[in-house]
């Protein structure tokens, strides 16, 4: 029997089944269980001390709405959904995976509130994360809507990058936090800003 090329076949089974465990690595919140399609969550700020969750705000223009962390520390921010663009069947939400975000919230604006990125005309980012983006349909005229989770020094980060949405050219990014001028953290894109690393929060079902 060859046996070092016995060893050279397991390792490279080991090896395969290693990266096949990574790409269906599924996201967990602060409870250590897994993230669910269709449930609602609050996206929390790993960091404490500089902000609450993730909220809907005015920017400068009145709508669409922007994406933002609510200034008050002790706040879970809005409560949201992620959707696949792929369903898995399990309805489990996975690292790297294209999703659509929304959040469950009723606005006075017109638009839908499933995030999409919109082009900045601040110089010093080229990209903010906005309300009014379409949910489902992957594919070249939705590219804008769709996010990812993914891992960051054994934490979580959100970004974007749709590779797999279309083949087309697309950006990846990143998503930071920009501090307006009157103080407003907006959920940004841009080579400046350091990852917002963040932890998920399972929304509790209110009783009436």
């Amino acid at each position: 029997m060859n046996y070092p090329l016995l060893l050279l076949c397991l390792l490279l089974a080991f090896a395969c089944t290693k990266q096949s465990v990574a790409a269906d690595e599924p996201v967990v919140d602060i409870d250590g269980e897994k993230l669910l399609a269709g449930t609602k969550y609050y996206i929390l700020p790993v960091f404490r001390g500089r902000g609450g969750g993730i909220t809907m705000a005015r920017n400068k223009t009145s709508c669409p709405l922007a994406v933002v962390q609510d200034r008050l520390e002790l706040s879970n921010g809005l409560p949201l959904t992620f959707t696949p663009a792929v369903d898995n069947k399990k309805g489990v939400i996975l690292v790297s995976v294209d999703l659509n975000i929304k959040f469950l919230a009723t606005t006075s604006c017109p638009q839908s509130t499933v995030w999409k990125i919109i082009k900045s005309s601040n110089s010093k980012v080229q990209w903010f994360v906005s309300t009014g983006g379409v949910e489902g349909n992957p594919g070249f005229n939705t590219v804008t809507n769709w996010f990812k989770i993914e891992k960051a020094d054994g934490d979580y980060k959100l970004v974007f990058c749709p590779t797999k949405v279309c083949n087309c050219g697309v950006l990846c990014r990143d998503i930071g936090i920009y501090i307006e001028d009157n103080g407003t953290r907006t959920l940004s894109l841009s080579d400046a800003l350091q990852p917002f690393k963040v932890q998920f929060k399972k929304a509790l079902k209110t009783t009436t």
